[in-house]
């Protein structure tokens, strides 16, 4: 079992930044790919950014991608999301996810664990 807990958000102008974090509990941190994924009102779920266990493989959603950093400190059990160039259109929550399975860390039926989200607004 592991538990994800996201901080960092907040409500920021646009073209400002943000880093969001994700702390997991466990000892085994290292062992799952992590994602971030996000929901608008009114809008599915969507894949924002994964990494593998290592951190040596990052993926990213086109709308993101050049805008923003996934990366993880294994130490820290921790995976971060550095957003920059916000626009008003990236506000939604973010969750933070961890996949036992790395068959397709774009997918958010391959993550088996999700935080409770953070806010994230971006103002015009």
């Amino acid at each position: 079992q592991v538990q994800l807990v996201e901080s960092g958000g907040g409500l920021v102008q646009a073209g400002g930044s943000l880093r969001l974090s994700c702390a997991a509990s466990g000892h085994t941190f290292s062992s799952y790919g992590m994602g971030w994924f996000r929901q608008a009102p009114g809008k599915e779920r969507e894949f924002v950014a994964a990494i593998n266990r290592s951190g040596g493989n990052r993926y990213y959603a086109d709308s993101v991608k050049g805008r923003s950093t996934i990366s993880r400190d294994n130490a820290k059990n921790t995976v971060y999301l550095q957003m920059n160039s916000l626009k008003p259109e990236d506000t939604a929550i973010y969750y933070c996810a961890a996949a036992i399975n790395l068959n397709n860390l774009l997918l958010k039926a391959e993550y088996d664990y999700w935080g409770q989200g953070t806010q994230v607004t971006v103002s015009s």
